[in-house]
């Protein structure tokens, strides 16, 4: 794809992110200039096959995906971030597998974030960078590209807070196979060799009970963390909801605002006891959230996934949704982007307002669960997604640009702002 000279088309959108900041008590404002580079292209969900297979047993919400909006008609867009990769590892598991990708297990902005992007850091005080860029319509050449790019915040290792962690792992009888409890055990100890010696532990599992195996422990003493980690087996029926009161319970009672305070489940999602619908659920993690206790969903398996689930309370606990496949996949998110685990960013929403002269149209390729009404945008009380140190953030906009937009030789240039909040 050729190189585009992005200078002139940028005066179509003025650009604003709202995000809420974990760690930063000031309010900079700061303008960026964008420089020209090779558009980002992605296969849309079209290319996926409309033949729906049998999921064995796997839930996912459907959806429709976002159409294209007048700019005469609304001109302003708005949407929560999405930090979870989750959907892009479920879909390498079906293509392993060779089996046909039933399409509403496809959210496009997990595919796009699943990587990251060489996106500029952040400068000073501020905890997120942005940037953007606009080139080719890959599927439709009178369309263009708008990309927009969000990186949190690397830190140092001196700058990691103190962690809380309550790791919550299903051990009910659909957790029984090597690529489910296994891989997770394995994981668990991945991490464990990462943490400081400060940070804490609890652990808590359930089945057809729910049991506190592990008082919170410094992770000091390993050993005795790893023995409790390795003797867990698979048995019985799943109690979820009334687990994941005990685990958000264990955070509380070891609480700390200076720490990462988080509840890191481990499940196919398969919740069959006690508090089991999505809705129950999501109100219990977010009456959590609003206390400082994040999360970390982790799905495994499949035959008895519940996507739906997870993805839901992940969202609404201040947390991130991850699809462990394999050894590879359980690397990258406990030891190669273990940073991810601490927020430096919280609720982040993204709001773009489009000139009718250069933009007659346009849609928002995914993030069709994290749509916001334009009132949201400044709204505190508005929950939105969480950005992990280090990660990027990545969304599209496919536009149908104007006679003025595409002769237009201005070179003004898109203006970025970032509002940071207490918490």
């Amino acid at each position: 794809m050729k190189n585009m000279n992005v200078t002139r088309w940028l005066p179509m959108v003025l650009t604003t992110m709202l995000v809420g900041c974990a760690q930063s008590s000031k309010s900079p404002e700061y303008n960026m200039q964008i420089e020209a580079s090779e558009a980002a292209s992605y296969e849309a969900k079209s290319a996926i096959s409309e033949e729906m297979p049998e999921n064995g047993g796997n839930r996912f919400d459907e959806f429709s995906d976002n159409p294209f909006v007048d700019v005469a008609k609304q001109p302003v867009s708005t949407f929560s971030i999405d930090a979870d990769g989750a959907s892009y590892a479920i879909m390498r598991r079906y293509v392993s597998e060779d089996v046909k990708i039933p399409s509403e297990s496809v959210r496009i902005e997990e595919f796009l974030n699943y990587f990251t992007f060489d996106y500029p850091s952040p400068t000073g005080d501020n905890t997120v960078g942005i940037n953007a860029e606009v080139g080719e319509c890959p599927w439709n050449p009178e369309h263009k590209l708008l990309r927009l790019g969000v990186k949190g915040k690397n830190l140092k290792s001196e700058e990691i807070p103190q962690a809380n962690f309550v790791f919550l792992v299903d051990v009910s009888g659909s957790m029984s196979s090597e690529d489910k409890l296994e891989l997770l055990k394995s994981g668990l100890v991945e991490l464990l060799d990462k943490l400081n010696p400060n940070d804490r532990i609890s652990l808590i599992t359930y089945s057809g009970k729910v049991e506190k195996i592990l008082e919170s422990t410094p992770v000091r003493e390993k050993n005795t963390i790893k023995k409790a980690i390795m003797k867990l087996d698979a048995n019985g029926s799943t109690a979820g909801g009334e687990a994941l009161k005990m685990a958000y319970e264990e955070a509380l009672t070891n609480y700390n605002p200076k720490y990462n305070n988080r509840v890191i489940m481990g499940t196919d999602g398969d919740f069959n006891v006690g508090v089991t619908d999505d809705d129950s659920l999501v109100e219990m993690v977010e009456q959590y959230a609003s206390k400082g206790i994040y999360m970390t969903c982790l799905g495994f398996g499949s035959g008895n996934l519940n996507d739906s689930m997870m993805e839901k309370i992940s969202n609404a606990g201040n947390g991130t949704y991850y699809y462990i496949d394999n050894e590879k996949e359980m690397m990258k998110v406990f030891v190669d982007e273990r940073e991810r685990f601490v927020s430096v960013a919280n609720d982040a929403k993204c709001q773009v307002s489009f000139e009718k002269k250069m933009v007659s149209q346009y849609r928002l390729i995914g993030y069709e669960n994290r749509m916001l009404d334009n009132k949201d945008f400044k709204d505190d009380k508005k929950d939105a997604g969480e950005i992990g140190a280090g990660q990027t953030i990545t969304a599209l906009y496919e536009i149908v640009p104007t006679a003025e937009f595409i002769h237009s030789i201005t070179q003004e240039s898109l203006k970025c702002k970032a509002y940071h909040r207490n918490f």
